[in-house]
């Protein structure tokens, strides 16, 4: 009575949005995010304010920038983490820090953790709905899309106070029936038997991850080693062009693709996202290719500009 399975993370957020909104409620989501929960939120008739993170706290939700964007209207938080595309995990303080916030003002919590499995350096995942006060104003968003490389399948589910599973199970039921059964079968097997696969990949992508970030600060592009996710977010502003600009450049010239932070908000700008979600041998191709491209554009390449300890706010360690 307290789930629903939905085809993909992507209806979960939809419904849930759909049943709590209505017009004219705000909406607050942080960035950079995910490319959908702005549209998501407008069409669900809410109206969706931004919260801008930044580089120098690791593009982490602070409590206080939130409280900042709270009004009469505000009605739930989208809140994403570990966070794509910048690959931040929330700390437990800041966990609690932001549950303080939601509770004192009475804001339900759409909580994406599609990405939980995916931490690294010995951390575990803190769900928000475990914290006091929490349990009956989280709506949990997850799926097997990440943790089992099950994109295919479309397969995500929903945890939440049955009154609002019941709403969204009314338009769930009108608009898809039923997620696809033999991709419900697949995501028993995997939770009952995939355990240690699941840890596998985890390690290995720990691995590119460690790889692609000493690349990128030899290279001369600054960037701090993400938490989670299989994206890492360099700057690229010591290039001077664009995010945009310095993507499509990369992809015509050397056949390399990577997102410009422009298309994930305002506070993307001046990044770009990169997935290590692939072979070793391709990263190395990869990292290659983008020194080449940056010795072309501005010189930078082989300038190491990995954050030194006077540059706390860019430590990969954070």
């Amino acid at each position: 009575k307290e789930v629903l399975v939905t085809v993909g993370v992507s209806e979960a957020l939809d419904l849930a949005l759909r049943a709590i909104v209505n017009p004219g409620d705000e909406i607050i989501y942080h960035e950079p995010s995910y490319v959908s929960y702005s549209p998501s939120i407008i069409l669900a008739g809410g109206k969706p304010i931004s919260v801008q993170t930044r580089a120098e706290h690791a593009f982490s939700l602070r409590a206080a920038d939130l409280k900042a964007k709270i009004t009469p209207r505000t009605k739930a938080l989208v809140l994403s983490f570990p966070t794509n595309p910048t690959g931040g995990v929330l700390s437990p303080d800041e966990l609690r820090a932001i549950a303080e916030v939601c509770t004192q003002n009475d804001l339900l919590v759409l909580s994406d953790e599609i990405y939980c499995e995916l931490t690294y350096d010995g951390g575990q995942h803190l769900s928000l709905a475990g914290l006091p006060g929490m349990r009956d104003r989280t709506i949990l968003l997850s799926g097997c899309s990440k943790s089992f490389a099950m994109t295919g399948f479309r397969l995500g589910y929903a945890c939440a106070p049955n009154p609002i599973i019941e709403a969204m199970m009314k338009i769930h039921q009108y608009a898809i029936m039923c997620a696809s059964i033999m991709s419900q079968e697949a995501a028993i097997e995997a939770f009952d038997n995939c355990a240690r696969e699941v840890e596998s990949m985890r390690s290995d992508y720990e691995q590119r991850r460690n790889f692609v970030v000493s690349r990128l600060n030899e290279i001369g592009l600054p960037c701090r080693s993400p938490k989670g996710t299989f994206y890492v977010f360099p700057d690229i502003r010591p290039t001077g062009l664009n995010s945009r600009d310095f993507c499509l450049g990369l992809l015509r010239e050397h056949r390399v693709a990577v997102v410009p932070g422009s298309a994930f908000g305002e506070s993307g700008e001046g990044f770009v996202r990169c997935c290590f979600a692939t072979s070793l041998t391709k990263l190395r191709e990869a990292m290659n290719r983008i020194e080449a491209y940056v010795a072309g554009i501005s010189g930078l390449a082989g300038t190491d500009r990995r954050p030194n300890s006077s540059e706390s706010h860019l430590a990969p360690t954070e």
